[in-house]
């Protein structure tokens, strides 16, 4: 049975009135080693509460493979809040948005074409109960019911915006029960009755996310359910940021009025986030409202505490609300973590991609990426093309996201799907005479919310040369998560891209916080130590730095990987400790 009850009004826990006052920390973009200093900010901002969504695709990268170790050991940062004094707010999924790809849903689920995602398709049903099952033995010590500090859970996530199954809704909660969980159910939509409607059970709570007008959008939720407590679960206090846009910013004071005025309005609150993190690796995902549009790596969120774990203004402004309602914050000592300046790492040791390619799959077709069994990265496809015809265009059919086309070995042009970057690629072709096409196609990161979530990666129907289909490929599948098969050699004078780029830097006293600068390079990635920081895209912006944690730095030597896509000035980068968003 629950601990967690509420009235028309109020929250209780054990029968006492709960504040519910929480924010949110995704423990997967934040590094184990800073998971108690973030959350002992949260505490210490009078937050009672911490929420979290849990990433099927990570926790599941392949079907029936599962990890819960190291960053992902959801059990460590639940266990590490209850050592805190803090409560916990599960938001499971399987669907989480979260701007992460596919909206935390495992892109093995896109091999299966005649599944419906997000509905009471029998066959989706069955792989959710699978990982909900693995997921729930980690977490079943720490329900409130068996002592622990999660306190309640959610049913799907904003599903109002997606669809209206509720025998879906009721088969995802059913699963909660076989496993054995008996917490406060609650479900969170936009506050519109479209969403509301859609997207809540009668028999659990329903909340409502958003980020401005607090007293007219828990006055809806009211009209929506009158016998209820009104709970934004996501008050967005900043946003996140997509390649080719501006950095974005919310100003303090605008943030602590709104979230004062929902206070005052006895309206309970989620903070999202408090504290964003990093879309490490390629974990980012994409927007598609009109046009593809993928997000960055940092996800900064322009929260009260920083990508980098710094209190800022905004911090201030919050806590001063939050002591107002609920009195005075545990006196908790927590500051800024201190940043280093390395300055220069040189880059000296190169390994072309395209001479440490694995082996190919051939097809006749071309195949996606789901198909190639990959997640994350890139799929190089090549083909022989073969003479004679006249001058005519190369064409993809359906790119997903980002191509980088090679005649010969030599770069000719560049195609996005974002629409930014559209080269027309030309070739003409005498009599027995031939010419090698390689693609290099960027997963640029899968579509997390909306109705075209179902976002296959690659190329998704194939590439033409005029109006005629171009048949007989091999493909490479470059997911670039592991890179210790790379032979490196001493950089050349002469290189050419895409190509790793391999330096050390050398720490003789405990590491610190660091960013990342590329100034002169255009686009890649970075890896530290064979982790995986993320994508730097310096001609598209905003972010110009990447976050480097110091617990990913050791003493001695550390080893930094450059993946360069196109071009690079000098083979060197910059350690600061000034942090560029744009």
């Amino acid at each position: 049975m629950s601990r967690l009850t509420y009235d028309n009004k109020y929250f209780y826990l054990d029968g006492e009135r709960f504040p519910m006052i929480s924010g949110t920390i995704h423990y997967f973009r934040v590094v184990p080693d800073y998971w108690e200093d973030r959350l002992k900010k949260l505490r210490a901002c009078g937050f009672r509460a911490v929420e979290t969504y849990t990433c099927w695709n990570l926790h599941e990268r392949k079907e029936g493979e599962f990890d819960f170790s190291g960053a992902l050991d959801i059990a460590c940062f639940v266990r590490t809040a209850q050592q805190l004094g803090l409560y916990v707010i599960l938001r499971p999924g399987p669907y989480i948005c979260a701007e992460m790809d596919f909206g935390g849903l495992p892109s093995w689920l896109l091999t299966e074409e005649k599944m419906h995602l997000r509905c009471m398709d029998e066959r989706f049903i069955s792989k959710v109960r699978n990982y909900y099952t693995k997921l729930f033995a980690q977490l079943k010590p720490y329900f409130a019911e068996n002592g622990g500090n999660i306190i309640a859970v959610q049913v799907e996530n904003e599903y109002g915006s997606y669809g209206n199954d509720k025998e879906y809704l009721r088969a995802i909660a059913q699963i909660y029960e076989e496993n054995s969980i008996h917490e406060m159910f609650f479900t969170s939509d936009g506050p519109n009755g479209l969403m509301l409607g859609g997207g809540s059970l009668p028999e659990y709570l329903a909340t409502a996310n958003f980020g401005s007008n607090g007293k007219k959008n828990l006055d809806a939720l009211r009209s929506f359910r009158p016998n209820q407590p009104a709970m934004c679960t996501e008050f967005w206090n900043g946003w996140f940021d997509h390649w080719y846009e501006k950095h974005h910013v919310r100003e303090s004071d605008d943030t602590a009025k709104t979230l004062d005025e929902m206070l005052c309005d006895d309206g309970a609150v989620n903070l999202y986030m408090f504290h964003g993190g990093t879309n490490f690796g390629f974990t980012n995902g994409a927007n598609h409202d009109g046009c593809y549009q993928p997000t960055v790596t940092s996800y900064d969120y322009d929260c009260p505490v920083s990508e980098c774990g710094d209190l800022t203004p905004k911090y201030f402004a919050i806590k001063e609300v939050v002591e107002k309602h609920f009195g005075k914050a545990p006196d908790l000592q927590v500051a800024n973590l201190p940043k280093k300046n390395y300055g220069t790492v040189r880059l000296t040791h190169q390994a072309p991609m395209f001479l440490n390619l694995p082996q190919p799959v051939c097809s006749a077709h071309t195949l996606t990426m789901e198909q190639l069994g990959q997640d994350f990265g890139f799929v190089l496809y090549q083909t022989t093309l073969k003479g004679p015809f006249a001058e005519n265009e190369i064409i993809i059919d359906g790119l997903h996201d980002r191509a980088i086309f090679y005649l010969d070995g030599k770069q000719v042009g560049i195609k996005e799907r974002t629409g930014k970057r559209c080269d027309t690629i030309k070739l003409s072709l005498k009599e027995n005479k031939t010419a090698q096409l390689s693609i290099l196609v960027e997963n640029m990161g899968r579509i997390n919310y909306g109705p075209l979530l179902r976002d296959e990666k690659g190329i998704l129907s194939g590439v033409k040369v005029g109006s005629q289909f171009q048949f007989g490929w091999k493909m490479y599948s470059l997911p670039c998560d592991d890179l210790s098969d790379l032979q490196f050699e001493p950089l050349q004078d002469a290189h050419s891209c895409p190509v790793f780029l391999k330096g050390s830097i050398t720490l003789n006293e405990t590491p610190c916080d660091t960013f990342v600068r590329l100034d002169g390079f255009t686009k890649g990635n970075v890896y530290v130590n064979g982790f995986h920081l993320g994508r730097y895209w310096n001609t598209a912006g905003p972010q110009k730095t990447l976050y480097l944690p110091a617990p990913l730095l050791h003493l001695g030597e550390n080893e930094i990987v450059v993946l360069e896509l196109e071009e690079f000035n000098e083979p060197q980068i910059l350690l600061t400790d000034v942090q560029d968003l744009g």
